[in-house]
């Protein structure tokens, strides 16, 4: 004869093991698991290593961030049709220029446009900082851009350092954030 019991109490038990086989496939692994000892995963936030991309520039060369990874980067994402980037993309082009000798690099990622309209929009401005194509907005996508112009300031170590969004950013406020990647 058979417990009354014996049935609930096998469903209990096949409840909680499958409960237990759930939080443990769920759960969220730690770095070391993630193949980055001592690190941070890659994410768009401060503090966190800067999430790699490769985009084309201008001249339809491959660009990977991590090539560019120990020097310090202004990566500023922006489009034409945008007055503050408008705005501001003088201010950057003084700033590439004049932290270029200390190994600053700026670096213009471009949300969803041809390269034939940002090549005429570097003309007109007179620019001349590298410029790469997110022709599709992934990257804007990865970096969880919601509006433009978005601006990036990455260590030497990959690491993002600071975030601001909107503008347009003064030279002023960009030369502080610099000298503070630098130290």
């Amino acid at each position: 004869m058979k417990s009354p019991l014996l049935l609930p109490r096998l469903a209990w038990m096949l409840l909680l093991i499958g409960g237990l086989i759930w939080i443990n496939a769920a759960r969220v692994r730690d770095s070391a698991q993630l193949g980055l000892p001592g690190q941070r995963p890659p994410s768009p936030q401060i503090g966190f290593p800067a999430p790699d991309f490769a985009l084309s520039d201008l001249a339809g060369q491959t660009v990977r961030l991590a090539d560019l990874r120990g020097q310090p980067l202004v990566l500023n994402f922006w489009a034409t049709w945008c007055p503050p980037c408008r705005a501001e993309m003088p201010a950057l082009q003084s700033i590439a220029l004049s932290t270029a000798s200390r190994g600053v690099r700026v670096v213009g990622i471009n949300q969803a446009e041809d390269a034939a309209q940002v090549t005429g929009f570097m003309q007109t401005l007179g620019l001349d900082f590298p410029v790469l194509l997110d022709r599709d907005a992934a990257v804007s996508q990865l970096y969880r851009v919601r509006s433009l112009p978005t601006t990036f300031f990455v260590d030497r170590d990959g690491v993002i350092r600071e975030i601001v969004i909107g503008g347009p950013m003064s030279q002023a406020l960009l030369a502080s954030k610099i000298e503070s990647l630098l130290k």
